[in-house]
Protein backbone atom coordinates (compact mmCIF):
# COMPACT_ATOMS: atom_id res chain seq x y z
CA UNK A 1 0.00 0.00 0.00
CA UNK A 2 1.42 3.36 -1.00
CA UNK A 3 1.92 6.05 1.58
CA UNK A 4 -1.16 8.16 2.16
CA UNK A 5 -1.11 11.94 2.07
CA UNK A 6 -2.62 14.07 4.81
CA UNK A 7 -5.39 15.15 2.46
CA UNK A 8 -7.12 13.45 -0.46
CA UNK A 9 -5.21 14.79 -3.49
CA UNK A 10 -7.09 17.06 -5.87
CA UNK A 11 -5.80 16.96 -9.43
CA UNK A 12 -5.74 20.48 -10.75
CA UNK A 13 -6.45 21.13 -14.39
CA UNK A 14 -3.27 20.55 -16.40
CA UNK A 15 -0.98 23.21 -17.79
CA UNK A 16 -2.59 24.72 -20.84
CA UNK A 17 -6.14 24.35 -19.58
CA UNK A 18 -7.96 27.62 -20.00
CA UNK A 19 -10.16 29.24 -17.35
CA UNK A 20 -11.39 26.06 -15.71
CA UNK A 21 -11.90 23.91 -18.82
CA UNK A 22 -9.77 21.00 -20.04
CA UNK A 23 -10.44 18.85 -23.10
CA UNK A 24 -8.63 15.89 -24.65
CA UNK A 25 -9.11 12.88 -26.87
CA UNK A 26 -6.67 9.97 -26.98
CA UNK A 27 -6.25 6.20 -27.25
CA UNK A 28 -4.91 4.03 -24.44
CA UNK A 29 -4.15 0.40 -23.73
CA UNK A 30 -2.94 -1.19 -20.53
CA UNK A 31 -1.83 0.81 -17.49
CA UNK A 32 -2.47 4.57 -17.41
CA UNK A 33 1.25 5.05 -16.63
CA UNK A 34 0.46 8.19 -14.70
CA UNK A 35 0.78 8.46 -10.95
CA UNK A 36 -1.59 11.43 -10.92
CA UNK A 37 -4.55 9.38 -12.17
CA UNK A 38 -3.59 5.94 -10.84
CA UNK A 39 -3.58 7.18 -7.26
CA UNK A 40 -6.92 7.85 -5.57
CA UNK A 41 -7.82 11.50 -6.11
CA UNK A 42 -10.50 14.06 -6.75
CA UNK A 43 -10.68 16.28 -9.81
CA UNK A 44 -10.86 20.06 -9.76
CA UNK A 45 -14.19 20.07 -11.58
CA UNK A 46 -16.89 17.90 -13.12
CA UNK A 47 -15.31 15.14 -15.22
CA UNK A 48 -16.99 13.67 -18.31
CA UNK A 49 -15.92 10.66 -20.35
CA UNK A 50 -17.17 9.49 -23.73
CA UNK A 51 -16.07 5.88 -24.18
CA UNK A 52 -15.75 5.69 -27.96
CA UNK A 53 -13.90 2.38 -28.24
CA UNK A 54 -12.78 -0.42 -25.92
CA UNK A 55 -13.05 -0.43 -22.14
CA UNK A 56 -11.91 1.74 -19.26
CA UNK A 57 -11.64 0.23 -15.78
CA UNK A 58 -12.08 2.78 -13.02
CA UNK A 59 -12.68 2.76 -9.26
CA UNK A 60 -15.04 5.36 -7.79
CA UNK A 61 -15.89 5.55 -4.10
CA UNK A 62 -14.93 1.94 -3.34
CA UNK A 63 -16.69 0.48 -6.38
CA UNK A 64 -15.01 -0.73 -9.56
CA UNK A 65 -16.65 -0.07 -12.92
CA UNK A 66 -15.89 -1.15 -16.45
CA UNK A 67 -16.96 1.52 -18.94
CA UNK A 68 -17.66 -0.37 -22.14
CA UNK A 69 -18.03 1.48 -25.44
CA UNK A 70 -20.32 2.99 -26.51
CA UNK A 71 -20.95 4.71 -23.17
CA UNK A 72 -20.71 7.92 -21.16
CA UNK A 73 -20.11 8.73 -17.51
CA UNK A 74 -19.60 11.76 -15.32
CA UNK A 75 -17.84 12.13 -11.99
CA UNK A 76 -18.61 14.81 -9.44
CA UNK A 77 -15.78 16.89 -7.90
CA UNK A 78 -16.27 15.33 -4.46
CA UNK A 79 -15.99 11.73 -5.69
CA UNK A 80 -12.70 9.94 -5.07
CA UNK A 81 -11.58 7.82 -8.00
CA UNK A 82 -8.62 6.27 -9.77
CA UNK A 83 -7.98 4.80 -13.20
CA UNK A 84 -7.04 1.13 -13.17
CA UNK A 85 -6.44 0.13 -16.78
CA UNK A 86 -7.53 0.52 -20.39
CA UNK A 87 -8.37 -2.13 -22.93
CA UNK A 88 -7.92 -0.81 -26.49
CA UNK A 89 -9.72 2.34 -25.36
CA UNK A 90 -10.40 5.54 -27.24
CA UNK A 91 -11.98 8.26 -25.13
CA UNK A 92 -12.94 11.89 -25.29
CA UNK A 93 -12.89 13.54 -21.90
CA UNK A 94 -13.26 16.99 -20.45
CA UNK A 95 -13.26 18.67 -17.05
CA UNK A 96 -15.21 21.83 -16.39
CA UNK A 97 -15.35 23.73 -13.12
CA UNK A 98 -18.59 24.60 -11.38
CA UNK A 99 -18.07 28.28 -12.16
CA UNK A 100 -18.06 27.58 -15.91
CA UNK A 101 -21.15 25.36 -15.89
CA UNK A 102 -24.50 26.88 -16.75
CA UNK A 103 -26.68 26.85 -13.64
CA UNK A 104 -29.43 24.69 -15.14
CA UNK A 105 -26.92 22.01 -16.16
CA UNK A 106 -25.23 22.16 -12.76
CA UNK A 107 -28.60 21.63 -11.05
CA UNK A 108 -29.35 18.68 -13.31
CA UNK A 109 -25.97 17.08 -12.60
CA UNK A 110 -26.47 17.47 -8.86
CA UNK A 111 -29.86 15.77 -9.10
CA UNK A 112 -28.68 12.89 -11.27
CA UNK A 113 -27.28 9.71 -9.78
CA UNK A 114 -23.57 9.95 -10.60
CA UNK A 115 -20.92 7.39 -11.46
CA UNK A 116 -22.74 4.55 -13.17
CA UNK A 117 -21.71 4.37 -16.82
CA UNK A 118 -24.59 4.81 -19.21
CA UNK A 119 -24.68 2.81 -22.44
CA UNK A 120 -25.66 4.84 -25.50
CA UNK A 121 -26.73 3.95 -29.03
CA UNK A 122 -24.06 3.95 -31.77
CA UNK A 123 -25.78 6.90 -33.47
CA UNK A 124 -25.74 8.86 -30.23
CA UNK A 125 -22.07 8.03 -29.74
CA UNK A 126 -21.30 9.33 -33.22
CA UNK A 127 -23.04 12.63 -32.46
CA UNK A 128 -21.31 12.99 -29.10
CA UNK A 129 -17.92 12.18 -30.62
CA UNK A 130 -18.40 14.71 -33.41
CA UNK A 131 -19.43 17.38 -30.91
CA UNK A 132 -16.42 16.56 -28.71
CA UNK A 133 -14.09 16.72 -31.72
CA UNK A 134 -15.44 20.15 -32.65
CA UNK A 135 -15.09 21.35 -29.05
CA UNK A 136 -11.51 20.07 -28.96
CA UNK A 137 -10.73 21.91 -32.18
CA UNK A 138 -12.23 25.11 -30.80
CA UNK A 139 -10.14 24.72 -27.64
CA UNK A 140 -7.01 24.94 -29.78
CA UNK A 141 -7.98 28.22 -31.44
CA UNK A 142 -6.77 30.51 -28.69
CA UNK A 143 -6.30 33.44 -31.01
CA UNK A 144 -10.05 33.94 -31.33
CA UNK A 145 -11.24 37.21 -29.73
CA UNK A 146 -14.07 35.47 -27.90
CA UNK A 147 -12.06 32.31 -27.20
CA UNK A 148 -13.22 31.74 -23.64
CA UNK A 149 -16.88 32.35 -24.46
CA UNK A 150 -16.71 30.00 -27.44
CA UNK A 151 -14.95 27.29 -25.42
CA UNK A 152 -17.29 27.67 -22.46
CA UNK A 153 -20.46 27.51 -24.56
CA UNK A 154 -19.26 24.56 -26.64
CA UNK A 155 -18.32 22.57 -23.50
CA UNK A 156 -21.67 23.40 -21.93
CA UNK A 157 -23.34 22.06 -25.07
CA UNK A 158 -21.47 18.79 -24.56
CA UNK A 159 -22.57 18.73 -20.92
CA UNK A 160 -26.18 19.30 -22.00
CA UNK A 161 -25.93 16.35 -24.40
CA UNK A 162 -24.66 14.08 -21.61
CA UNK A 163 -27.31 15.31 -19.17
CA UNK A 164 -29.97 14.72 -21.83
CA UNK A 165 -28.90 11.09 -22.18
CA UNK A 166 -29.15 10.49 -18.44
CA UNK A 167 -32.49 12.26 -18.22
CA UNK A 168 -33.75 10.18 -21.12
CA UNK A 169 -33.21 7.06 -19.01
CA UNK A 170 -34.97 8.51 -15.98
CA UNK A 171 -38.51 9.51 -15.21
CA UNK A 172 -39.55 12.84 -16.81
CA UNK A 173 -39.47 15.64 -14.24
CA UNK A 174 -43.05 16.65 -15.03
CA UNK A 175 -44.15 13.22 -13.80
CA UNK A 176 -42.43 13.57 -10.42
CA UNK A 177 -44.74 13.36 -7.45
CA UNK A 178 -44.68 16.00 -4.73
CA UNK A 179 -42.82 13.50 -2.53
CA UNK A 180 -40.14 12.97 -5.21
CA UNK A 181 -39.66 16.69 -5.78
CA UNK A 182 -39.13 17.31 -2.06
CA UNK A 183 -36.78 14.33 -1.78
CA UNK A 184 -34.64 15.62 -4.65
CA UNK A 185 -34.51 19.07 -3.05
CA UNK A 186 -33.48 17.51 0.25
CA UNK A 187 -30.68 15.52 -1.40
CA UNK A 188 -29.37 18.65 -3.13
CA UNK A 189 -29.38 20.54 0.17
CA UNK A 190 -27.75 17.60 1.96
CA UNK A 191 -24.89 17.53 -0.55
CA UNK A 192 -24.17 21.19 0.12
CA UNK A 193 -24.56 21.14 3.91
CA UNK A 194 -23.78 17.68 5.33
CA UNK A 195 -20.58 18.82 7.03
CA UNK A 196 -22.37 21.46 9.07
CA UNK A 197 -26.02 20.42 9.31
CA UNK A 198 -26.92 17.09 10.90
CA UNK A 199 -30.49 17.71 12.14
CA UNK A 200 -33.51 16.75 9.98
CA UNK A 201 -35.37 19.78 11.37
CA UNK A 202 -32.76 22.13 9.92
CA UNK A 203 -33.19 20.64 6.43
CA UNK A 204 -36.96 20.87 6.78
CA UNK A 205 -36.58 24.55 7.66
CA UNK A 206 -34.42 25.13 4.58
CA UNK A 207 -37.23 23.63 2.47
CA UNK A 208 -39.98 25.50 4.34
CA UNK A 209 -41.82 22.33 5.37
CA UNK A 210 -42.33 20.47 8.63
CA UNK A 211 -39.85 17.85 9.79
CA UNK A 212 -42.51 15.15 9.86
CA UNK A 213 -43.57 15.91 6.28
CA UNK A 214 -39.97 15.90 5.06
CA UNK A 215 -39.40 12.53 6.68
CA UNK A 216 -42.64 11.20 5.22
CA UNK A 217 -41.62 12.28 1.70
CA UNK A 218 -38.06 10.95 1.91
CA UNK A 219 -39.02 7.63 3.48
CA UNK A 220 -41.84 7.02 1.00
CA UNK A 221 -39.55 7.77 -1.93
CA UNK A 222 -36.33 6.05 -0.82
CA UNK A 223 -37.32 3.67 1.98
CA UNK A 224 -34.93 5.41 4.38
CA UNK A 225 -35.43 8.19 6.89
CA UNK A 226 -33.93 11.67 6.65
CA UNK A 227 -31.57 10.84 9.52
CA UNK A 228 -30.37 7.72 7.72
CA UNK A 229 -29.57 9.72 4.59
CA UNK A 230 -27.65 12.30 6.62
CA UNK A 231 -25.66 9.61 8.42
CA UNK A 232 -24.91 7.69 5.21
CA UNK A 233 -23.67 10.81 3.43
CA UNK A 234 -21.42 11.85 6.30
CA UNK A 235 -20.04 8.34 6.71
CA UNK A 236 -19.26 8.09 2.98
CA UNK A 237 -17.07 11.17 3.38
CA UNK A 238 -15.55 9.62 6.51
CA UNK A 239 -14.70 6.46 4.58
CA UNK A 240 -13.07 8.51 1.84
CA UNK A 241 -10.90 10.34 4.35
CA UNK A 242 -10.03 7.20 6.30
CA UNK A 243 -8.98 5.28 3.22
CA UNK A 244 -7.42 7.97 1.09
CA UNK A 245 -5.64 10.11 3.70
CA UNK A 246 -3.52 9.65 6.80
CA UNK A 247 -5.59 11.96 8.98
CA UNK A 248 -6.47 10.72 12.46
CA UNK A 249 -9.99 9.67 13.41
CA UNK A 250 -10.22 12.71 15.67
CA UNK A 251 -9.20 15.04 12.84
CA UNK A 252 -11.71 13.47 10.46
CA UNK A 253 -14.47 13.71 13.06
CA UNK A 254 -13.72 17.41 13.53
CA UNK A 255 -13.70 18.10 9.79
CA UNK A 256 -17.12 16.47 9.48
CA UNK A 257 -18.61 18.51 12.28
CA UNK A 258 -18.30 16.13 15.25
CA UNK A 259 -16.44 17.68 18.16
CA UNK A 260 -17.08 14.56 20.26
CA UNK A 261 -15.03 12.00 18.35
CA UNK A 262 -16.24 9.21 20.66
CA UNK A 263 -19.76 9.85 19.40
CA UNK A 264 -18.44 9.92 15.84
CA UNK A 265 -16.85 6.47 16.37
CA UNK A 266 -20.12 5.04 17.72
CA UNK A 267 -22.02 6.45 14.75
CA UNK A 268 -19.47 5.05 12.31
CA UNK A 269 -19.83 1.59 13.89
CA UNK A 270 -23.62 1.86 13.59
CA UNK A 271 -23.53 2.82 9.91
CA UNK A 272 -20.43 0.99 8.61
CA UNK A 273 -20.44 -2.05 10.91
CA UNK A 274 -16.88 -1.55 12.16
CA UNK A 275 -14.76 1.01 13.93
CA UNK A 276 -13.03 3.65 11.79
CA UNK A 277 -9.61 2.13 12.50
CA UNK A 278 -10.84 -1.37 11.63
CA UNK A 279 -12.28 -0.02 8.37
CA UNK A 280 -9.00 1.69 7.53
CA UNK A 281 -6.90 -1.38 8.36
CA UNK A 282 -9.17 -3.78 6.46
CA UNK A 283 -9.25 -1.70 3.30
CA UNK A 284 -5.51 -1.03 3.32
CA UNK A 285 -4.53 -4.68 3.49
Amino acid sequence: MSKKSRQIPVNKLPEGAYHGIMMMRDSFDGSPNSYEVERSHRDGGYTFIIQEEGNTHIEIDFQTYCIQAPAIVFIKPDQVHRLIKFEHAAISTWIITEEDLRSEYLNSLQNLSPVKPLAVEPGTLATLSQAAALCLKLSEQKEEKLYHSILKESCNTLVAMVVSQYLGKSQPSEHFTRFEIITRSFKTSLEKNFRKIKEPAAYAELLNISTSYLNECVKATTGRSVSAHIQQRVMLEAKRLLFHSSRSVKEIAGELGYHDHSYFIRLFVKVAGSTPIAFRDKNRE
